[in-house]
């Protein structure tokens, strides 16, 4: 495992998981019953889940109030976006940014991303995405001009300056 973990508590584990495992696609990769907590995959993606009220230990320091993912939002990166955004408008859950086409630049080159937010059962927000453009093109620049034609636009880059 690499890269940061996150750990949400939720107000229902059986109601998250519903949610996590039956429609978003991720797998209990093992889980603590006894202590009301799950830990989930999704192609690499890793999250936990425990029940707020469950017993155990819980990492808080404010008191922990309804609509627990104020602040953050965890983008997850899948390939079968209009599929997903489909199921999870089909089930009900609350849409907080529709499916849209973004473009963001990185450097000199924009790339376009597809990308939906939902919350999760108690609030945590998710931001699904698929990369609409190619990976990014390689740092090792040639001394000559390279052009990238990326979102109908071609976009020069020459090399670094001395």
């Amino acid at each position: 495992m690499g890269g940061p973990t996150p750990e949400l508590d939720v107000s229902d584990l059986d109601r998250s998981l519903a949610f996590y495992v039956g429609v978003i696609g991720f797998a209990v990769m093992f889980d603590r019953p006894e202590e009301r907590f799950a830990f989930l995959t999704l192609k690499g993606v890793h999250l936990m889940l425990e029940e707020a009220a469950g017993p155990g230990r819980r990492f808080r320091t404010a008191p922990l109030e309804h609509r627990y993912g104020r602040g953050v939002n965890f983008m997850i990166e899948v390939a079968e976006i209009d599929q997903l955004h489909s199921r999870v408008q089909s089930e009900g859950f609350t849409i907080v940014i529709p499916l849209e086409e973004r473009w963001y630049w990185q450097n000199e080159v924009e790339y376009g991303r597809k990308q939906f937010v939902v919350a999760d059962p108690d609030g945590h927000l998710l931001r699904f995405r698929r990369c609409s453009a190619k990976d990014p093109p390689s740092n090792n620049f040639p001394p000559t001009v390279q052009a990238v034609e990326i979102h109908r636009r071609i976009v020069i880059k020459g090399p670094p300056n001395s």
